[in-house]
């Protein structure tokens, strides 16, 4: 069983930028919007739609709506990682005078809470559900693409003990790649001034690359460095294997122990020694030339690989948990699910430098004057 330890190197600055005397110099100098504000706002719920409508046809989902608080003592909460270092927003409800109050908590992202639900709305394997999650992340670094308000397409569906593998998992988030470029081309059709030549569009084939064969190629640089490069080469990949302990030691980069698989030896599929069946999918930004991050999904753990992730991570007393309790007791379906960023989705398609083109939420006075000096316009 492998050990698995926290790379401090990979994420030195936690998930942005780090500081925003690097952000300033990050963010291009010559940025002039393709859509002016009004246009924006158009795009912006055209392309929604349309992203919902074909991910629900190519993954046989139905729209559900979706928690934006959940009781704490559910278990269901997404915890994001694994060191404790991004804690939800939690509060106390006192009702009825304080006889029967609620301990509630601001959801992260609806992970857990969906493949509940697929019991809830009686998902045969095939079947699933797709939400347009809102969510509240307090411990980002507030960068360009890293904000406090997340808004997501998160989605899950129902399998099959036989589906728990790479061939499987390659075929789904093929269906999300072809509504992802699908939806590049329906914003141009309706905002022509999108084609833009400095900013070619997605490639219709996604290339997959295991979190181990891109330390191979880059074995001294850190993941986020690692990731940069490999975008030269690829500019639209999914990483297999995020979470395991790779040959350096290190994961590439931390996943919770209890929704992802990434214990799951893979090594008769891969003819390597690898493990976990989940992964991001990345490409390169034209417009703020850096590595840009659109999902995270993957099949999730079963009662056994549950209890295993739970060992390594030092965490087998939350099995007391509900959420915990019907996996083990195969309560509820096997599943994969995934959780697509609607704000990082849009600002790639509609070529935007910033979240806060096409999303309001809060951000730092220095960054609002950062992004004005470059002609970035932030919602208020």
């Amino acid at each position: 069983m492998s050990t698995l330890t926290y790379d401090k190197r990979a994420d030195l600055a936690g998930p942005g930028i780090g500081d925003y005397t690097e952000l300033e110099r990050v963010l291009p100098t010559d940025y002039r919007s393709l859509l002016d504000r009004r246009e924006t706002q158009q795009a912006i719920f055209h392309v929604k739609r349309y992203i919902e409508d074909n991910l629900c046809k190519e993954l046989n989902l139905m729209m559900v709506e979706v928690p934006l608080i959940v009781d704490t003592n559910s278990g269901v909460n997404d915890m994001l990682d694994r060191d404790g270092s991004r804690t939800p927003i939690s509060f106390h409800i006192s009702n009825d005078r304080g006889k029967n109050p609620i301990d509630a908590q601001v959801v992260q992202a609806a992970t857990k809470w969906k493949r509940v639900a697929l019991k809830q709305f009686d998902c045969k394997a095939g079947q699933g559900i797709c939400t347009d999650m809102r969510a509240v992340r307090k411990d980002y670094f507030l960068d360009h693409d890293h904000s406090a308000y997340v808004d997501q397409w998160d989605w899950e569906r129902a399998i099959t003990a036989g589906d728990r593998n790479i061939v499987f998992l390659k075929e789904i988030v093929r269906k999300i790649w072809k509504v992802l470029v699908g939806a590049e081309k329906y914003a141009q059709e309706l905002f022509p001034q999108l084609k833009d030549p400095r900013f070619p569009n997605l490639p219709e084939e996604l290339t997959f690359l295991h979190a181990e064969e891109i330390l191979e190629m880059f074995p001294d640089l850190p993941r986020k460095q690692r990731e940069t490069q490999i975008l030269q080469k690829y500019p639209a990949i999914f990483i297999i294997g995020i979470g395991w302990a790779l040959k350096d030691g290190f994961p590439h980069e931390n996943r919770a122990a209890d929704y992802d698989d990434w214990v799951t030896d893979t090594s008769k599929e891969t003819g390597k020694d690898t493990h976990g069946l989940n992964g991001d999918i990345l490409v390169w930004n034209k417009v703020t030339k850096r590595r840009h991050e659109l999902t995270s999904m993957g099949i999730r753990v079963n009662a056994d690989t549950l209890r295993t992730q739970l060992e390594i991570s030092s965490l087998l007393g939350n099995l007391h948990f509900p959420y915990h309790q019907a996996i083990i007791n195969n309560q509820i379906p096997l599943s994969v699910g995934g959780g697509i960023g609607q704000s990082r989705t849009l600002m790639l398609l509609l070529r935007k430098a910033h979240l806060g083109e096409v999303s309001v939420t809060v951000w730092p006075k220095i960054l609002k004057e950062i992004c004005a000096k470059k002609n970035i316009f932030v919602l208020e």
